[in-house]
């Protein structure tokens, strides 16, 4: 099978499963029980929660199948690939360099007068408060899934035609587009350059997955301390003014 028409078959499955997911999300809101500790904004929240997370795992089936049936899919660089070992390190190294690319980012942002947070995140950070079957599909199903779309299949399909910087750039807006945040496309660029380069650098899928997937886990447990932090933050403050004084 033509690497092309594996493209359009990956592609095919990554809209299908956004597009289905909203309809599953409205027949599983009319099916789940409605009682006095649920709100109708739970209701909704435990329905796009199990949503998301059955068409990703589907999604994630149809990926293996399709990827098994090429076996030199990940074949995209010259070169001899990292270690697995290596690979692994670069992932956690690159967990820290796309957090301080976001962090420079946010911080652009704000200069440039882009109020900081994003909705995307608040809602999901919400949705896993209700329901915590979500969290699976921000933590592992999302850097699988988006890794194979936006690394292997977009950055390493314009890099075998072109070049590092074409591919990553392109990839990389394209990947900021799709989560429908444009005035934050900056913040979702900053990752997903230092997601192509980790793939880029070891030559293995894997390095940047594993990096999408400490920076997606940072992000949910950061959101879901949120309040703990916020009162940790502000009895380091008293405590600092007590000891000045």
């Amino acid at each position: 099978m033509k690497n092309w028409k594996i493209y359009m078959y990956l592609l095919f499955t990554y809209i299908l499963m956004h597009v289905g997911s909203v309809f599953l999300a409205q027949g599983l809101f009319e099916k789940f029980p409605w009682n006095e500790q649920y709100t109708e904004q739970d209701i909704k929240y435990r329905a796009s929660s199990w949503s998301l997370f059955t068409v990703n795992a589907i999604a994630a089936v149809i990926f293996l199948l399709i990827i098994l049936k090429k076996k030199n899919f990940f074949q995209v660089f010259g070169g001899k690939k990292s270690t697995i070992g290596n690979s692994v390190l670069w992932g956690f190294i690159g967990f820290f360099l796309a957090l301080g690319g976001q962090m420079l980012a946010g911080a652009i942002e704000i200069a440039i007068g882009i109020e900081p947070g994003s909705d995307n995140t608040a809602i999901l950070s919400d949705i896993a408060k209700v329901s915590p079957i979500i969290i699976i599909s921000i933590v592992l199903f999302a850097p699988f899934l988006e890794e194979i779309i936006f690394r292997r299949v977009i950055f390493g399909g314009i890099y075998q035609k072109t070049n590092f910087w074409i591919a990553a750039i392109v990839s990389a807006l394209v990947f900021a587009a799709v989560h429908n945040e444009f005035e934050h496309l900056l913040i979702y660029m900053m990752p997903a350059f230092v997601f192509s380069y980790l793939y880029y650098r070891t030559k293995r899928i894997l390095t940047p997955m594993i990096a999408h997937l400490l920076m997606n886990g940072f992000v949910v447990v950061l959101n879901l301390n949120i309040e703990k932090l916020q009162l940790w933050q502000e009895d380091l403050k008293q405590a600092i003014i007590f000891f000045m004084h």
